[in-house]
């Protein structure tokens, strides 16, 4: 079966890239993240992407073991190629949709509060978006990261995926915050465009590279 021959360095490569893209593109808890690291600091911005963090992987869970209980169609080849062509047609959508978006910026509060409170409020607006599990969905197929029968390896490819989210929110406040004389937040927009661009091109390259019936990643 295909999954027997992922290695551990796959597995753990794939998470690090999905926790990545889930984490990316700049909707309401990300403008959250850099409004509060000029406002309040950059930590208060970090455990603000740290409260996203934590929602995005109850999620990301939620997918996995809901895929896991198909094992039937992800043991088998011919429909993982099916779902690998959906999952790189749904991220290059995500892409596009992302590539359009321009986030809307909400009114600055002046009350810091405490690390903890920041933290609580991104994981709940986070947790209140359930359509994640879509995003969640075409990531695990176009990388076939769901390993059935195999907790050890799933278990590491989960803690991957939220490391590759805590990387992505620790660099954008790191530099949010260097920048922090010249950055104007009406540039997060540009962030999309990026994101979104990066995204449709490497769901066409995966799309490409199934149909050839070649390995990308």
């Amino acid at each position: 079966m295909w999954f027997e021959h992922i290695t551990i360095l796959d597995l753990t490569v794939k998470g690090l890239i999905v926790g990545l893209v889930a984490s990316a593109p700049m909707g309401p808890v990300g403008v959250l993240c850099i409004q509060r690291t000029l406002n309040k600091g950059r930590w208060y911005g970090f455990v603000t992407g740290l409260g996203a963090a934590f929602s995005d992987i109850i999620y990301a869970v939620a997918t996995g073991v809901g895929m896991s209980f198909v094992v039937d169609i992800i043991e088998d080849p011919q429909w993982m190629y099916g779902l690998q062509l959906l999952g790189s047609l749904l991220l290059f959508v995500f892409g596009y949709y992302t590539f359009q978006t321009k986030p809307q910026l909400r009114p600055s509060s002046h009350n810091k509060g405490t690390l903890a409170h920041n933290c609580l409020t991104a994981f709940l607006v986070t947790l209140s978006n359930p359509l994640i599990i879509f995003l969640f969905l075409a990531l695990f197929a176009r990388f076939t990261f769901v390993v059935p029968d195999h907790l050890g390896q799933q278990i590491l490819g989960y803690v991957s995926i939220f490391l590759g989210a805590i990387l992505w929110w620790y660099g954008l406040t790191y530099v949010v915050d260097k920048l922090r004389s010249t950055f104007e937040l009406e540039r997060i927009g540009l962030i999309n465009r990026i994101i979104g661009m990066v995204v449709m091109v490497v769901s066409v390259l995966g799309l490409l590279s199934t149909l050839l019936g070649m390995t990308l990643y």
